[in-house]
């Protein structure tokens, strides 16, 4: 789940030099929001986005005078100019986890990874983590399920799903625990690959594991 197997490489970067125009087209025909600037030892030094392009460039109600006053303005500045130098990024070594965390938590679309000495050498997106996550949990493979059983108040319940689950030889890729409110059951998923959906509900059911069919009436909000 490290951040190396799942970033896109090689990364695509500007100079600080670099017009605004010229990363705007770059931007424009790769369908990029956002590119990292690095310096001639290709080290990360700030970041422009799509929104900064869109704040540099004129409005439309301006009149024609002031619209062309300020693209003649555009044209000649560098990205230097307006690119963000307060910075968040990820190592190599950072898990996905970290990156759900941070980009959800600085509502930002992409994230670049940086060496040691803070070389750019890939970049981690919304898009490489939907497909990072897809992959590990193989979501929408042929066979793939997600079953919700109920705690049974027993010890060791993850251990005794595991264990039942390798002796019957049912793939699973995943087994999460999820504590309940106050007064109710914890509650395990498990994310199944087989196309033999009753031999998995049988096999928890010898255990002891009650099988959870969502009432829709309680997920809706109140």
């Amino acid at each position: 789940m490290y951040i190396a197997r799942h970033m896109t490489t090689p990364a695509l970067t500007v100079s600080p030099d670099a017009l605004l125009p010229e990363v705007r087209n770059i931007m424009n025909s790769r369908h990029f929001r956002h590119l990292p600037v690095v310096d001639e030892q290709q080290r990360l030094i700030g970041m422009i986005t799509d929104r900064d392009l869109r704040s540099a460039y004129p409005s439309s109600i301006l009149s024609e005078d002031k619209r062309q006053a300020i693209l003649e303005k555009v044209e000649k500045t560098p990205v230097r100019s307006i690119m963000a130098r307060e910075l968040i990024s990820l190592t190599p070594l950072a898990t996905l986890d970290d990156a759900l965390y941070l980009l959800s938590k600085e509502k930002i679309g992409m994230l670049p990874v940086i060496d040691e000495e803070r070389h750019v050498i890939g970049v981690f997106s919304v898009q490489d983590l939907m497909k990072a996550y897809k992959k590990l949990y193989g979501i929408g493979d042929r066979g793939s399920a997600l079953i919700a059983v109920e705690d049974d108040g027993n010890p060791k319940p993850l251990t005794r799903i595991v264990r039942v689950l390798e002796e019957r030889e049912i793939r699973f890729s995943r087994l999460t625990r999820v504590h309940g409110e106050e007064g109710q059951k914890d509650t395990i998923y498990l994310r199944v690959h087989t196309f033999n959906l009753n031999n998995v509900h049988k096999a928890l059911k010898e255990i002891g594991m009650a099988i959870m069919v969502p009432d829709l009436q309680e997920l809706l909000p109140k």
